[in-house]
């Protein structure tokens, strides 16, 4: 899944931060915040804004939005944007694996989910979700 994907290279970013070493500190940074936001960057392009209506347009959005947060992380080189950027997707990501599997899990009950809300969100209302 491109959501995993792009976690995994999000959580290779943050490494960068140990490293004391201003070239490695800056290549591992850089190197996967820049393939982190092309996996945002593939999932707003294949975005379908006819048949997605609102869905798709609230998407389109929230990953212009990501992206806009990761490009800044890299120039400014700060993890705060990094770790944001992170607790949205990993919410994406559990929002459309309980989808899959037909759960009915609320955000409140998602392992991962960043909101500090006390609302219940369905999980298969993805306008919501985007919109949060």
């Amino acid at each position: 899944m491109l959501y995993d994907g792009a976690l995994r290279f999000l959580e290779k970013s943050l490494t960068g931060f140990a490293y004391d070493d201003p070239a490695e500190f800056n290549q591992t940074i850089g190197n996967n915040l820049l393939r982190a936001q092309q996996i945002v960057h593939e999932l707003n392009v294949s975005l379908n804004m006819e048949a997605g209506g609102e869905v798709a347009a609230n998407l389109r959005r929230l990953y212009e939005y990501l992206d806009r947060r990761l490009l800044e992380s890299n120039i400014k080189k700060e993890a705060g944007g990094i770790k944001e950027v992170i607790a949205r997707i990993t919410v994406l990501r559990d929002a459309w694996a309980a989808m899959l599997s037909g759960s009915t899990t609320t955000l409140e009950e998602t392992e991962h989910s960043s909101t500090s809300s006390s609302r219940r969100l369905p999980m298969t209302g993805f306008a919501e979700l985007a919109a949060a």
